[in-house]
Formats: C-alpha cells, sequence, structure tokens
C-alpha cells in the first residue's frame, strides 16, 4: 500500500484542481477581480497554515538560508503570484473546461525545462527518444488545435443540470476567436511559470527540507506579492467586499485546498517521486473539470478542446512511455553491473576479506541515483 500512495495522492490533487477551475471560474464570471482573487486564496492559505506549522516543525525545522530565503521569494513571485493571477485572468477569456485541456502541456513543459537544466536527457538514436520526441508533437499539436480550431458545440444528453446556474459561462455565448486566443495564450503563459515552480520545489527541498514551512512562507510571500498586486490595480472598497456568496465559497476553497493542502501535497509527492511524476496526472484534471461542468453546469464544450485534449493526452503518454522505457533501460543495466560486480568481489573475498570494494560502492550510489 505504501508503493500507491503517490498515485493516490496524485489523483487527490487531480480532482482538487479540477474543484478549482470551477469556482474561480465561477467567481470571475460573478464580476470578481483576478487579482483580488489570488490575493485572498493566498492571505486565507498563509492564515491556514500558519499554525499548523508552528505546531508542528517550528521547533525541529532547519535554519533558514539567506540562499533558500531567495528561492522561497522567487518561487512565490513567479510560480504563485503571478501565474496564477495570469492564469484566472485567462479564465475570464476561455472556460474551464479549455483550462484543463491546456493543463495536459505542463508535463511536457516540465519535461523540456528538466533538459535544460539537465535533470532529463534523451537519446534520437533510441526508442525511447523517438518517443519522447513525438510526444512532445503530439502535444504541440493539441495545444494548437484547442487554441485556433473552435469547432461546433457538444452537449451531453442531459435536459435537466443537477445546477441551473450562469455562473460559469452563458450557454448561448461563444467567446470569440480573438478572446479565445488571447486566453489560451494568457495561460500557457501561466502554465510556463507553474511548471517551472514544480521543477525548482525539487531544488528547493534539497536545500531547505521542510516542507510545510516552505510552503507557508511561499504562501505568506506570495500574500503580500499579491496584495501590492490588487491595491495597485483595484482601490475600490466595493470591489474588495466578500458576501455569503459564490466569491467567498472560491476564496475559502482555493485558499485552503489549493494553496494549503493540494500544494503541501505536490510538495510531498515531488520529494517522493520527482517533479515528473506529478505532472503526468495533469490529464485527470480534464477529465474531472469537463465531467463535472459538463453534468453540473451544463457548460458548453467545442469539438476544437476534445481534439485538443486527446492529442495532449496521445502526446503526454508517448512521453512518459519513453522515458519509462528509458528509467528501465537504465536500473537493468545497474543490476546486471552490481551482479557482475559482486561476483567479482566475491572472487577477490580472500584478498579483501573485509569491507566492500571501492568499485561496488560506486557502482551502488550510481545506480541508487537512477
Amino acid at each position: 500500500m505504501e508503493g500507491y500512495k503517490p498515485c493516490l495522492v496524485a489523483v487527490l490533487i487531480s480532482a482538487f484542481y479540477a474543484g478549482m477551475h470551477m469556482v474561480s471560474k465561477a467567481a470571475i464570471n460573478d464580476g470578481m477581480k483576478t487579482y483580488i482573487l489570488v490575493f485572498y486564496r493566498q492571505a486565507i492559505a498563509a492564515v491556514f497554515l500558519a499554525p499548523i506549522t508552528i505546531f508542528l516543525e517550528w521547533k525541529t525545522a532547519p535554519p533558514l538560508t539567506v540562499t533558500a530565503f531567495i528561492k522561497i521569494f522567487m518561487l512565490s513571485l513567479f510560480g504563485i503570484t503571478l501565474s496564477w493571477n495570469l492564469n484566472n485572468l485567462a479564465l475570464g477569456y476561455t472556460s474551464a473546461p479549455l483550462a484543463a485541456a491546456i493543463g495536459n502541456t505542463i508535463p511536457v513543459i516540465t519535461f523540456f525545462l528538466a533538459v535544460l537544466l539537465r535533470m532529463e536527457s534523451f537519446n534520437l538514436k533510441t526508442i525511447p527518444g523517438i518517443s519522447k520526441v513525438a510526444g512532445i508533437a503530439l502535444c504541440l499539436g493539441g495545444a494548437a488545435t484547442i487554441a485556433f480550431f473552435h469547432g461546433p458545440n457538444l452537449r451531453l444528453l442531459v435536459h435537466h443540470h443537477l445546477l441551473n446556474s450562469h455562473s460559469l459561462e452563458n450557454p448561448g455565448h461563444a467567446p470569440a476567436s480573438t478572446t479565445w486566443i488571447k486566453g489560451v495564450f494568457l495561460m500557457f503563459l501561466a502554465y510556463i511559470l507553474w511548471s517551472s515552480w514544480i521543477v525548482f520545489q525539487g531544488d528547493l527541498l534539497k536545500s531547505y527540507p521542510s516542507k510545510l514551512i516552505s510552503t507557508t512562507l511561499q504562501n505568506f510571500m506570495s500574500t503580500i506579492d499579491s496584495f501590492v498586486v490588487a491595491i495597485s490595480l483595484e482601490r475600490d472598497p466595493n470591489e474588495w467586499k466578500l458576501g455569503w456568496n459564490v466569491r467567498l465559497l472560491s476564496v475559502a476553497y482555493c485558499g485552503i485546498v489549493i494553496s494549503g493542502i493540494t500544494f503541501y501535497l505536490q510538495v510531498w509527492v515531488i520529494e517522493q517521486k520527482g517533479p515528473v511524476f506529478v505532472a503526468i496526472w495533469t490529464p485527470l484534471v480534464l477529465v474531472f473539470t469537463i465531467c463535472v461542468s459538463a453534468v453540473l453546469f451544463g457548460e458548453i464544450i467545442s469539438l476544437g478542446t476534445v481534439l485538443g485534449a486527446l492529442l495532449l493526452i496521445m502526446g503526454l503518454y508517448c512521453v512518459l512511455s519513453g522515458k519509462s522505457k528509458e528509467q528501465s533501460k537504465v536500473q537493468g543495466n545497474c543490476s546486471s553491473t552490481t551482479i557482475h560486480t559482486q561476483k567479482s568481489d566475491s572472487a577477490r573475498q580472500d584478498e579483501i576479506p573485509v569491507g566492500r570494494t571501492t568499485k561496488q560502492s560506486l557502482t551502488e550510489n550510481s545506480c541508487s541515483s537512477v
């Protein structure tokens, strides 16, 4: 069961993000400013996590170095404040299913960044390398399909939706193509920043391993950044008011469930399995979002979104298939090398009766890093 924990947590994370797309879209369509939404969600997350962090980790946490502090600040500014402001701004131009569909580019963007940072590699002369490149091409094709091909609108065969609400989107209104493309561009930019956040979390964990304090500090710093952005763009007190409506629901859900709980869970999974493992579950967000938005809210889904999402998912799993085969091959080589080394050491046991040989130690260390 222990081996399945990261998988179960990743599925839960995908479900949480699907809910985030829904409530954020509802709040934005209700007239809430995107930058005010981001500020409130980060403030709620910081307030939610602060007492938990003080109680659980404050006394046992390692000292915060200047380098770790700078990393946390940069991650909070670009990975949270800017990316989520762009994400919510894009939601105003598009739809929740589209946001989830474009989210399938996160694994590919993450892979690209990992290659640039030499955290990943691929060889075009091997089948795994070709599979990775083909997957990237399919993902780019899927992204272009979503951006430039809208197609006819699709509806589920549901005539009475459980929630007859216009908060998410007016069923009779289809966004203009220029607005649609603008939203897609902003969404891509947001996901590039978010993918960078995922990749650099692994680097942060090496210099500062306290996940809870790191998450809390990122939310706290992002609260300050978001407030500066929001107060500079909106000074009408009426726009900052929260009532017992979808706006309060959105900031509470995004603050506690997403910025509070889900961010921490993501960092935990990154620590266990690495950044690419977190990204590979992104297609589930699309599945959850399409099902909920179509069944509960009767939201329109375009043919372009469906076709683009299919290409994205196909490309995603081509990349993952290549990566899996590559890792299996490396692990197989490590296993055979280790066995050969152990046999050689056994033959020389009379000469070196105590301890392991340096060659064996080096082999085990190199294989353990795969």
